[in-house]
């Protein structure tokens, strides 16, 4: 089971109070965790990756295991903690601004 802490706006559109919990098939990644995160919180298609490209909005950030995984592909298989659910997959909203 993948733990995934959301932003309290993201926790608001899903409806949910704390962080969600989702089963991941095959290899966790991010692509896969945002697959069945949105598969199980419709609400949240668009909001965290673009719905066409696929890509991560640009005031999005990802972290695992106290690391920016904002950068990497998809497709690089997360930490193990957090593929094991000792560690949260976070989903930050970023800052902007000077």
């Amino acid at each position: 089971m993948i733990r995934v802490a959301l932003p309290a706006h993201l926790r608001a559109l899903a409806g949910v109070s704390d962080e969600v919990q989702r089963e991941v098939d095959g290899a966790v990644t991010q692509r896969a965790v945002l697959d069945a995160l949105e598969a199980r919180y419709p609400t949240l298609r668009g909001t965290v990756r673009d719905q066409q490209t696929q890509k991560r909005r640009p005031l999005v950030r990802f972290f695992a295991c106290s690391e920016d995984l904002s950068h990497d592909s998809p497709d690089i298989p997360l930490p193990e903690p957090v593929a094991k659910g000792t560690e949260p997959f976070f989903i930050v909203g970023a800052m902007a601004g000077g």
